[in-house]
């Protein structure tokens, strides 16, 4: 298909959707971006509406209005809603799994037995509707567990607790306090995995797949990997835990499988598979998987991408992925959140954001905007992850000292975030050399 003219309408208002089209833009494949809601990072280099993602008649009235060539849903939330099952019948192409397809993630009980079914290697789980049923199997379990909510949850749904009280202590946050809303109406309790963590990005066009550069993010919000877990406050890529075998390994043990099991039940996948991996002594399994780009990885996956953006999701869309082959740079990316004081609990909003101007002039690093609004013509913050430094550098390390040295130049009240992004790269690295 011509990109000639072409426009696309993106979905969505965190550092993902700016990111996305920052690469749209950078590569010159679209005359016309626009972005719905978007944020102020975002509306300096798109159109921005404000239309909320799960405003669905409104993303579709917004869509017949402005005639985007492509509509790319980027966040959970629309998918799980059927934003793209809406834009396809009236009649927009829309990039991003439908509704059914999309239940890989919306529905973690879904998933776990699609995966149980199809033979994918995942830790061995028990689903719950109810809280009793569900304390006591951990009460009698012989082995540690992790306690997930079955619905979306913004990425802190999943509970590592390190003792049964713990997880008793999970289970009734989730099922009777209800701390997730209805998420947590169904409840996963699985066996804990030992081992290194890893994101695997993949696009499909329902039958061909391709992969992108491995990653590794950090979701627990301090340093050493500690606290709480959050929507991600850091991740670099290339992932050194993920070797071009264990990339091969999981395309054909987990990748493949996948796809194939959710075409035979009716959900065939098109768009953006995320696949969570434990990389365990018995091999790779699956953590989770979301059905759209992560964030924070595409903040770092995308700056390392060589192939057209655009056209490969047009060969998504069309099943043509076939005759298309992803090239990347040979570099590593790396990216640190910046976060309002408080999250992931309640922060306060609208303080002044400063140093961005001296951060753009930084070779190699680029801001993209998480939770940010213009005041009076000045950044503030509006959100819990506010901003994310990346820098793309030759390798890991030069990578995470461009972005440290980025993060000192900005500055906003109760602003905090991790100094160890990247920490288990570095060691691998380390011991490989020695």
């Amino acid at each position: 298909m011509s990109n000639t003219g072409r426009s696309v309408l993106i979905v969505g208002q965190g550092g993902r959707e700016h990111a996305l089209a920052w690469k749209l833009k950078q590569q010159g494949s679209v005359d016309r971006i626009m972005v719905a809601p978007g944020n102020a990072g975002i509306a300096q280099i798109a159109e921005c509406f404000a239309v909320s993602p799960t405003d669905l008649d409104g993303q579709v009235a917004l869509a017949k209005r402005e005639k985007p060539d492509l509509v790319l849903v980027a966040p959970d939330d629309p998918l799980a809603l059927g934003l793209v099952d809406r834009m396809q019948e009236a009649g927009f192409r829309a990039f991003g799994p439908t509704a059914r397809a999309a239940r890989i993630e919306s529905s973690k009980s879904y998933a776990k037995r699609l995966m149980a079914d199809a033979g994918v290697p995942t830790a061995a789980f028990e689903t719950f509707t109810d809280a009793d049923s569900a304390k006591r199997y951990i009460t009698n379990a012989p082995h540690r567990v992790v306690v997930k909510a079955s619905g979306l949850a913004a990425g802190k749904g999943a509970i590592v607790p390190k003792t049964k009280d713990d997880a008793l202590a999970a289970v009734h946050a989730m099922m009777v306090e209800r701390a997730f809303g209805s998420a947590g109406d169904e409840v996963i309790v699985e066996e804990f995995m030992e081992g290194e963590e890893a994101s695997l990005f993949v696009i499909s066009d329902g039958h061909t797949f391709r992969t992108f550069v491995p990653a590794q993010d950090h979701k627990p919000v301090y340093d050493g990997d500690t606290g709480p877990n959050t929507g991600g406050m850091g991740a670099y890529a290339p992932a050194p835990v993920m070797t071009p075998e264990l990339v091969s390994d999981v395309c054909e043990r987990i990748v493949q499988p996948t796809l194939e099991a959710m075409r035979s039940d009716g959900s065939e996948y098109k768009g953006i598979l995320y696949v969570g991996l434990m990389m365990t002594s018995e091999g790779p399994k699956v953590v989770e998987m979301n059905s759209r780009w992560g964030d924070p990885e595409a903040q770092i996956v995308l700056p390392l991408l060589e192939t057209d953006l655009l056209g490969l999701m047009d060969a998504a869309v069309d099943g043509t992925l076939d005759a298309i082959d992803i090239e990347e740079r040979d570099e590593a990316a790396v990216i640190v959140m910046l976060a309002s004081g408080g999250y992931p609990d309640a922060y306060q909003k609208g303080f002044p954001i400063s140093g961005l101007d001296a951060v753009a002039d930084r070779p190699g690093v680029v801001v993209f905007h998480s939770g940010t609004a213009l005041r009076n013509g000045e950044y503030v913050t509006n959100g819990g992850r506010v901003l994310g430094v990346t820098a793309v550098a030759p390798d890991i390390e030069t990578a995470i000292h461009r972005a440290y040295d980025a993060v000192g130049d900005i500055h906003f009240e109760g602003m905090h975030y991790r100094r160890d992004i990247g920490h288990r790269a570095l060691k691998r690295l380390s011991n490989k050399g020695t």
